[in-house]
């Protein structure tokens, strides 16, 4: 794997030397990414639509104040979002019902949606108050992974969970999940969190990827043979950029605890399809505990991945190479 991976860095810099404008512009583009991971931005406002005052924003350094943090990032989705928001809270509040110590949030990013998501999202912030539901506006489009990276950075859990606005994946997987995060930190911390109230599992940085691996066998059987050979051509480059360690890295639902999040969302540069791989990355360059499990998983019409997707990916993970690799962006601990 070694060797692969030093021909394949070989590769990229005769590429880089041979097709000199393409080569300036990935070294231009990843020159002026350097400073995506800062965040200067001012804080996003919460307000309360019955109210019309504005709430607190909390931000990831802080002390969390609920157990959980699910963020969606939507981006034009009022027709998918609103089913996928009501079975989520519906599972919320059941579980909240049995335990009385779970406490949750849902955190919805409007990326700068043209349609009716920011009506529909506002419409659950009215229905089950700020407390428990919170829009997140961008002004315009910036891509999947900056809206997950603003949730993240602005929610309130001890664990934070991202997932898809389509509802791919049943929201009840997310104890899958967690249970496998618990797991790790007992053994982390040489007993339960629950047991001594200064220990958190907050504390402790673990990742938890949602995963389709299982499903490769039957997705090969009803796929068209291109998308079969694109989905193996994508999975070999992420392996030589990134190395080895995960088979899923593009499965939209995955579980960090808040020290993770940290490290993980201040550091990120890549706003789009391939922020998955760049969060993978980082996991490896911290030692951030990282667990793949297996979760159900359902195709929904409407996906905004396509064929004109795949020159985007494909150039993220280049700057992503040359980005790290030539000691541009530099990773703050």
């Amino acid at each position: 794997m070694e060797f692969l991976r030093m021909l394949f860095e070989l590769i990229v810099a005769l590429a880089l030397c041979l097709v000199s404008p393409l080569g300036s512009g990935i070294l231009f583009d990843a020159f002026r990414r350097r400073y995506n991971h800062a965040h200067s931005q001012t804080h996003p406002i919460f307000e309360d639509p019955n109210s019309l005052k504005q709430v607190p924003c909390p931000y990831i350094f802080d002390t969390a104040e609920k157990y959980i943090s699910l963020i969606i990032p939507a981006f034009n989705e009022e027709q998918r979002l609103p089913g996928a928001l009501d079975k989520t809270l519906s599972y919320l509040q059941d579980r909240a019902a049995k335990d009385k110590s779970f406490s949750y949030e849902v955190v919805i990013v409007d990326d700068g949606s043209s349609d009716g998501t920011k009506t529909a999202a506002f419409d659950f912030v009215k229905k089950f108050s700020v407390e428990y539901v919170r829009v997140v506006l961008l002004e315009r489009n910036q891509g999947k992974g900056e809206a997950i990276r603003k949730g993240m950075l602005h929610s309130r859990g001890e664990l934070l969970l991202m997932l898809d606005a389509d509802g791919a994946t049943k929201v009840n997987d997310l104890e899958k999940l967690e249970n496998q995060i618990h797991a790790v930190a007992e053994r982390e911390l040489g007993g339960s969190p629950a047991s001594d109230p200064s220990r958190r599992i907050s504390d402790i940085p673990i990742a938890a990827f949602g995963s389709r691996a299982h499903l490769e066998e039957k997705a090969l059987a009803i796929r068209k043979w291109y998308r079969y050979v694109l989905m193996k051509g994508f999975h070999i480059m992420v392996l030589l950029a990134a190395g080895p360690g995960i088979h899923d890295t593009q499965c939209g639902f995955k579980m960090f605890t808040r020290a993770a999040a940290r490290k993980l969302f201040t550091n990120i540069r890549l706003k789009r399809w391939c922020f998955d791989v760049e969060l993978f990355y980082l996991c490896k360059h911290f030692g951030v505990h990282l667990i793949e499990v297996s979760v159900n998983w359902s195709e929904v019409p409407g996906s905004k991945m396509n064929l004109l997707s795949i020159p985007s990916m494909l150039w993220e993970l280049v700057l992503m190479w040359v980005g790290y690799r030539t000691g541009m962006w530099k990773i703050c601990n």
